[in-house]
């Protein structure tokens, strides 16, 4: 039984143990149902901001403006690239991502340069903003179009000509 317990105090020996066991099985049971609220409420808390999450993703990409994403441009003076469109600010710009010639991709001094500058949307797919031409190093007054998976791009001098055109593919 106990270390204290001798053959004449068995019964208090006996319920001293009882007690004890008792208070520490309770203690026990209530860790348990602690740690059992606690995972309980933790896994609220998740499913609460996993949920709210889910929610702001879903509203960002309802809200995803069309032009943005990946683009291939046409080639131009014997070479083409992709282009990456996303926000600047509260307009869209494209940074060149990615450039290629006839013997495939390559490391163009263009790459990582700004192309489609301060897109401004007007609505129903349209943009007014500035775009660089890296083969003549001049910037255009620029429109853009988006429809689906093709973006009409336009750049005209300030002064409404000499005007140039393209067409890119959207690539994701």
């Amino acid at each position: 039984m106990g270390a204290n317990c001798n053959v004449t105090s068995s019964q208090s020996c006996l319920e001293s143990l009882i007690s004890s066991i008792v208070k520490q099985a309770v203690a026990f049971v209530w860790q348990l149902v602690k740690r059992f609220r606690e995972d309980v409420m933790v896994k609220m808390v998740k499913t609460v901001l996993g949920s709210a999450a889910l929610g702001v993703w879903m509203t960002g990409a309802a809200l995803a403006d069309p032009a943005f994403g990946l683009w291939k441009t046409e080639v131009d003076d014997g070479a083409y690239a992709h282009v990456e469109m996303g926000p600047c600010g509260e307009n869209i710009c494209g940074t060149i991502a990615q450039t290629f010639n006839s013997d495939g991709e390559y490391s163009s001094p263009n790459k990582g340069k700004q192309i489609v500058r301060g897109m401004s949307p007007k609505g129903g797919g349209a943009y007014e903003g500035k775009v660089w031409r890296p083969s003549n190093d001049k910037i255009y007054v620029g429109k853009m179009q988006v429809s689906g998976k093709q973006l009409k791009l336009k750049g005209c001098l300030a002064v409404g000509w000499p005007c140039s055109s393209q067409t890119w593919t959207k690539l994701n």
